[in-house]
């Protein structure tokens, strides 16, 4: 009985350790974003923003130590599946981090829904995400496709706008922007004339811009971002547009971009889930942080980041650091009121944020709040059957 009971002692002392080291071990987080190319400003801002959050929590979620694995995925979806397979299958990652380009974040979440690896999606706005692809191990921080432009029609109607053109990169992100810019114009008496599009990621708009003016519409509705949205709204302006046609856009229009705009943005009108002169303690607080620890002023991606990060630290202090325990995770997470620079927002059911959508002007090199376009706004999360 004694062998028996010393050999018990001396197997639960040698387990003892490796039970805690489940939970002391560094989670290791893959960051898949774009470091290259029209979105780099982005995916950077997006690193930022979770890396400081994180530093915040003494450089740990939920009591372990972080590593980060990163992957430039150069906003291309051909190359995307590959990529996000090597985070996971390579390199072991227990989260994964991605993306701006919504191509490439489709490709995340089939990988992440057929291999069950967490996923928080820090920007990418493709409506399928919470929509026919949504799982409990899927999650977004920043918004549907669906939600800034919806909003954006509400308010392009109540301006008095009767007729509407739009222009965009023919992708996924941009197609459902326009589609739900039309679902609100038009359900506000409006009616959207003709959809102007071009391939990603060309920049050459001068013919659909020699369109818009025979078309003349009342109005232009945009979604376009980084680079290529600087380059639209100097085109548009150098074309002779804004002064005769009024361009409202989804606020990645001007986010980001208003050094690189210049006077050629003053006073567009955008909607977004945040903008730069919030006021609230918890927005300046953050902002003082952000432009301290990078000497750069913070933007909506830079705030997604941040709360990417919320999200991780959330679920996983729920679970005792225990990634694995994904149900609980998700509980814990979809309970949470998620107090964010943006304002105090929570994800509905298919794991996509519940919001205020700001209309912003832009003012010098600010994207001013006007007021609140549409409170609490829920995506519709169509086809979703989690």
């Amino acid at each position: 009985m004694k062998l028996v009971r010393i050999s018990l002692l001396v197997a639960c002392a040698l387990a003892a350790p490796l039970a805690m080291g489940q939970n002391t071990a560094k989670i290791k987080i893959g960051l898949m974003l774009p470091y290259t190319g029209t979105y780099a400003a982005l995916g950077n801002a997006i690193e930022n923003g979770f890396r400081l959050y994180v530093e915040e929590k003494g450089g740990k979620i939920a009591g372990r130590e972080v590593e980060y694995v990163k992957v430039d995925d150069e906003s291309d979806p051909s190359k995307a599946t590959d990529n996000v397979n090597k985070l996971v299958k390579r390199d072991n990652v227990d989260v994964l981090v991605g993306t701006v380009h919504s191509g490439v974040a489709m490709a995340m979440a089939k990988v992440a829904k057929d291999t069950g690896t967490l996923l928080i999606i820090p920007n990418a706005g493709a409506d399928a995400v919470t929509g026919p692809m949504c799982a409990p191990n899927i999650f977004r921080s920043s918004f549907s496709s669906y939600q800034p432009a919806y909003a954006m029609g509400e308010v392009a109607a109540k301006k008095g706008g009767k007729k509407a053109v739009t222009i965009t990169h023919k992708y996924a992100a941009g197609d459902e922007s326009v589609r739900a810019f039309r679902e609100a114009f038009e359900k506000n008496g409006g009616q959207v004339i003709k959809d102007l599009n071009l391939p990603f990621p060309s920049v050459e708009y001068q013919a659909l811009l020699t369109e818009i003016a025979s078309l003349k519409p009342d109005l232009v509705y945009t979604f376009f971002a980084g680079g290529a949205a600087v380059k639209f709204v100097k085109d548009y302006a150098a074309a002779g547009l804004k002064k005769s046609i009024p361009l409202y856009g989804a606020g990645f229009l001007t986010d980001g971009t208003l050094d690189a705009q210049g006077a050629d943005a003053e006073g567009l009108f955008t909607t977004l889930h945040y903008a730069d002169s919030l006021g609230t303690p918890r927005d300046n607080s953050f902002r003082l942080a952000y432009a301290k620890t990078y000497k750069l002023q913070p933007d909506v991606y830079a705030v997604q980041g941040y709360d990417a990060a919320q999200i991780l630290g959330i679920g996983a202090t729920a679970v005792k650091g225990d990634l694995s325990k994904k149900a609980e995770f998700a509980t814990a997470v979809e309970a949470a009121k998620i107090d964010s620079p943006r304002g105090v927002f929570t994800l509905s059911k298919a794991h996509n944020p519940v919001q205020d959508i700001y209309l912003r002007q832009v003012v010098g090199k600010e994207n001013k709040v006007m007021g609140v376009a549409i409170k609490a706004l829920a995506d519709p999360a169509r086809g979703c059957r989690m």
